[in-house]
C-alpha cells in the first residue's frame, strides 16, 4: 500500500531544500571572491604543498580568533571544488583546538582553479572584481524594473538603481573603471591565447585592423605579436578608457578616444570582442553599419570579426548552457544587451547590410563570427 502522505512530506522537504539552495547560491561566488581577495590561492600555490589551517591563517594574515571562520569559509570552497582537502597525521609539535585526534586537514588548490593564481599566464582572478557592489546592487531592483512603464521607465535595472548607465558610472568612479578594465584585460589574455592559435586563418591577408572597445589594448597587442602582417592596429574606446594609454614607438598600435556610434577609423577589418552583447539589436545594427562604412567593399577583403557568444539553449551540456543563460540575463540587468542565438545574429547582420557570415568554432564560452559586406 502506497504511503501518499509520506511521499508528499518528502516532496515538501525536497522543495524546501531546493529553495534554500537557490536562495543561498550567491554565497558561492562571494566566498570565492573573498578567498581571492585574501590571496588564498596564491598562498597555497607558493607554499608548494598542501597547507594546514594555522599556517594559512598566519600567511594571510588574520587575527587568531577568526581562524575558525576561515575554516568555515574553506569548508564551503572545498565542497564547491575550488580547494581539496587531505586528512593527514599531525606533524610533531602541531596543535589544533578543534581536533582532539592526531589528524589535521591540509588544503590544496584544485587543478581547474589554478587560473586564480597570479603567476599563471591564464590568471582569471581579476574577473571576480566584476562582483562589485555597483554591479550587484541593481539585481535588487529587477522586480521593480519589470513593473515600470511609460516615458519615465529606466532602460535597465542598473539605471534604475544608479540613475545612470554603467559606462557613465565607470567614468565617474575611477576605481570601478580600473577594476572593470582589469577584468576585461584578464579575459582578453585568456581568449586571445585561444584565438591566435585556433583562429589564425581569420586574420590572413589583413594589413590593418580597428579594435573597437579595445580598452587598454591587450587584445590588440596580442594580435600584433601573433600576426606581423597587421601593420596598423587602432584601439578605439571612450576617451576616459584610453586616457594614458601609449603604444611603444616600434609598435603598430595607436589609441584613439572616440564613440563607435559616431564613427570608426577605416581598416581592412573591425574587431569586436565582447562588444555587441552589451547592446540591444538597434544599437548593434547602428554599430555594424559604422563598421561597414569603415571596411573595404564586397570583394575587396573587408570584414568584421566578432568574438561573442552564440547562444545554444538546446545544448546537452547543462553547465555550459546555464552559464550562457546567466550571462544573457546579466546583460539585461546591467546593460541593454543580450546573448544571441544564430538566427538573432543573422537578423542584425542583414539589417546592417551585410551579405553573409561564418561562425568559427573555438573552445570555451565564446565563438568567432566573420561578417562580410
Amino acid at each position: 500500500m502506497f504511503n501518499v502522505e509520506g511521499d508528499e512530506s518528502r516532496d515538501r522537504a525536497q522543495a524546501q531544500i531546493q529553495l534554500w539552495h537557490d536562495m543561498l547560491s550567491y554565497i558561492n561566488p562571494m566566498s570565492l571572491k573573498c578567498a581571492v581577495e585574501l590571496g588564498i590561492p596564491d598562498i597555497i600555490h607558493n607554499h608548494g604543498r598542501p597547507i594546514n589551517l594555522t599556517t594559512l591563517a598566519a600567511a594571510i594574515p588574520i587575527p587568531l580568533d577568526k581562524t575558525d571562520h576561515l575554516r568555515r569559509l574553506m569548508r564551503v570552497l572545498v565542497h564547491t571544488g575550488v580547494f581539496s582537502v587531505i586528512q593527514t597525521s599531525k606533524q610533531p609539535g602541531s596543535s589544533s583546538e578543534d581536533d582532539d585526534e592526531e589528524k589535521e586537514e591540509l588544503y590544496a588548490l584544485s587543478p581547474s582553479y589554478r587560473i586564480l593564481v597570479k603567476d599563471n599566464k591564464d590568471c582569471q582572478s581579476p574577473m571576480l572584481k566584476i562582483l562589485d557592489p555597483a554591479i550587484i546592487k541593481p539585481w535588487l531592483f529587477l522586480s521593480q524594473w519589470f513593473k515600470e512603464e511609460g516615458s519615465t521607465a529606466k532602460s535597465t535595472p542598473f539605471e534604475l538603481c544608479h540613475g545612470c548607465s554603467m559606462w557613465e558610472l565607470t567614468n565617474q568612479f575611477p576605481e570601478l573603471n580600473v577594476n572593470f578594465n582589469e577584468a576585461m584585460a584578464c579575459d582578453s589574455r585568456f581568449i586571445m591565447r585561444t584565438l591566435v592559435t585556433e583562429c589564425a586563418p581569420v586574420f590572413d591577408g589583413l594589413k590593418s585592423l580597428v579594435d573597437v572597445g579595445g580598452g587598454t589594448g591587450f587584445a590588440a597587442t596580442s594580435l600584433a605579436q601573433a600576426f606581423p602582417n597587421l601593420q596598423k592596429i587602432t584601439v578605439l574606446d571612450l576617451p576616459h578608457v584610453v586616457a594614458g594609454s601609449v603604444a611603444p614607438a616600434d609598435s603598430p598600435l595607436n589609441f584613439i578616444g572616440g564613440d563607435m556610434f559616431q564613427g570608426i577609423p577605416p581598416a581592412d577589418a573591425v574587431f569586436l570582442k565582447w562588444i555587441l552583447h552589451c547592446w540591444d539589436d538597434k544599437g548593434c545594427v547602428k554599430v555594424l553599419k559604422k563598421c561597414k562604412e569603415a571596411i573595404p567593399r564586397r570583394g575587396e577583403g573587408g570584414k568584421v570579426i566578432i568574438v561573442d557568444m552564440v547562444l545554444n539553449s538546446n545544448r546537452e551540456d547543462h553547465f555550459f548552457t546555464e552559464t550562457q543563460l546567466f550571462s544573457d540575463l546579466a546583460m539585461s540587468v546591467v546593460l541593454t544587451g543580450k546573448e544571441r542565438e544564430e538566427a538573432q545574429w543573422k537578423k542584425i547582420f542583414e539589417d546592417a547590410g551585410f551579405s553573409h557570415y561564418n561562425i568559427v568554432p573555438v573552445s570555451g564560452i565564446c565563438s568567432v563570427i566573420e561578417v562580410f559586406p
